[in-house]
């Protein structure tokens, strides 16, 4: 029988799992664009945190659906995480049309 606690701990694994790809990810992005060699930062990058993911997905749903799918959820959640976290703030607006927005 499943628990809610330990599907919260599967949810929170997930969510650690979702943070390292996409935090890697998101580093991976930076660094490999400012280096001599990219193609080597993003497959390897790539290869890492796929093979860390896909490990650790595995090892925590054990077999049943129910741990895969909250371990999915907390990776989706991380992923949300990410992106509002490393997104670009907006630029100013013009006052012309910060004085003419409805």
């Amino acid at each position: 029988m499943i628990d809610a606690w330990m599907l919260l701990g599967v949810l929170a694994i997930g969510m650690v799992l979702g943070l390292v790809f996409f935090g890697g990810l998101w580093w991976t992005l930076r660094r490999g664009l400012a280096s001599a060699h990219p193609v080597r930062w993003f497959v390897s990058s790539l290869l890492v945190r796929a093979a860390v993911v896909l490990g650790g997905i595995y090892w925590v749903g054990a077999g049943q659906w129910q741990r895969l799918l909250a371990c999915l959820l907390g990776f989706w959640l991380a992923r949300l995480l990410v992106l509002r976290l490393t997104r670009e703030p907006a630029p100013p607006r013009p006052e012309s049309e910060v004085a003419h927005a409805p």
